[in-house]
C-alpha cells in the first residue's frame, strides 16, 4: 500500500475581511463585561440613580422648570448619557491596559486580524456595553421620572456616536498607558472634567459669556445636548453643529486608534 501524499499546510484564506476573527474578538469583549454584570451593568444603575436623587432633592425646587420641563426630566437624559459613555470608556481602556499589564496582549496581536478589524471589534464591544448600560439605566429611571420621547433619531444617533467616541478614547488611553496609574490620569484629568463641564447638570445658557464659549468648545457638550434634545425637544446649541462635531471627533479618534494599532505603538516590544 502506497503512502498517501501529504500536502504541506497552506495559509487559511479569510477574504477581504476576517469576519471569523472579528466576530470572535467582539464576542470576547462582550462576554468579558457580561460575565461580571453586577459590576459593569448594575453598579452604574445604582450610581446614576443616586446622582438623580441627590441633585433632584438638592436642586429640584430651585431649578424647577428648566426649558419648560421639570428639573428631573431635564437632568435624566444627561445622566443616562454619562453612564453610557463612561462605561464605554471603561470597557475598552480596561481591556487593553489589563492585557498589557498581564502580558497577554500578544493574544490579540498574533491572530490574523488587521488593525482596522481590531479597532472595529474592540470599539464596538465598548459601544455595546455603553448602550446596554444606557438602556438599563433608562428603564430604571422610568420608575421615578416621567420620560417623554421627542425624537428617536437624535436619541439613537447620539447614544451610538457618543459611546463610540468614549470607546475609542478608551482605546487610545489603554494603548498609551503603561500602568493603571496612567489610565487613572486619563480618567481624572480628561474624561471626568469634560463630562462634568458638558452641561449634564445645568443649562449652559445660565453660564457667563466666557464659560459659555468654553462649553461650546467641549465635544462632550454636543453629545449630551443632542441626546437631551431627543427627550425634551430643546437644545442649548446647534444640533447640526453638534452632529458635525461628534462625527469629526469620532473620525479623528478612529484614525488615531487605527494608526496606533497598525504601528504597534507601545504594544510591540
Amino acid at each position: 500500500m502506497k503512502d498517501e501524499m501529504v500536502l504541506p499546510p497552506v495559509p487559511r484564506s479569510y477574504g477581504l475581511v476576517n469576519w471569523l476573527g472579528f466576530s470572535t474578538l467582539l464576542a470576547k469583549e462582550v462576554r468579558r463585561f457580561l460575565k461580571v454584570y453586577f459590576q459593569t451593568i448594575l453598579a452604574p444603575v445604582v450610581t446614576t440613580l443616586l446622582f438623580l436623587a441627590v441633585f433632584a432633592l438638592a436642586l429640584g425646587r430651585v431649578a424647577a422648570g428648566v426649558h419648560g420641563v421639570p428639573f428631573v426630566e431635564f437632568l435624566a437624559p444627561g445622566l443616562i448619557m454619562m453612564a453610557m459613555v463612561q462605561n464605554s470608556f471603561a470597557n475598552t481602556s480596561s481591556s487593553l491596559i489589563i492585557a498589557k499589564v498581564q502580558g497577554n496582549i500578544v493574544d490579540m496581536l498574533m491572530p490574523p486580524l488587521s488593525a482596522a478589524e481590531q479597532t472595529a471589534a474592540i470599539a464596538l464591544g465598548g459601544v455595546i456595553r455603553g448602550v446596554v448600560v444606557g438602556l438599563v439605566v433608562g428603564l430604571a429611571m422610568m420608575l421615578f421620572v416621567t420620560v417623554h420621547i421627542h425624537s428617536v433619531f437624535f436619541i439613537v444617533f447620539h447614544a451610538v456616536m457618543g459611546s463610540l467616541m468614549l470607546s475609542l478614547l478608551g482605546m487610545v488611553g489603554g494603548i498609551w498607558a503603561d500602568k493603571f496609574d496612567h489610565m487613572a490620569a486619563v480618567t481624572n484629568f480628561i474624561v471626568t472634567p469634560l463630562s462634568f463641564l458638558s452641561g449634564t447638570f445645568y443649562t449652559i445658557d445660565r453660564l457667563p459669556e466666557g464659560f459659555h464659549a468654553v462649553a461650546l468648545a467641549n465635544p462632550f457638550f454636543y453629545m449630551i445636548d443632542g441626546f437631551r434634545y431627543g427627550f425634551i425637544g430643546h437644545a442649548d446649541g446647534s444640533l447640526a453643529v453638534g452632529m458635525l462635531v461628534v462625527g469629526l471627533a469620532d473620525l479623528f479618534l478612529l484614525v488615531l486608534t487605527w494608526r496606533m494599532l497598525a504601528t504597534g505603538y507601545k504594544l510591540r516590544a
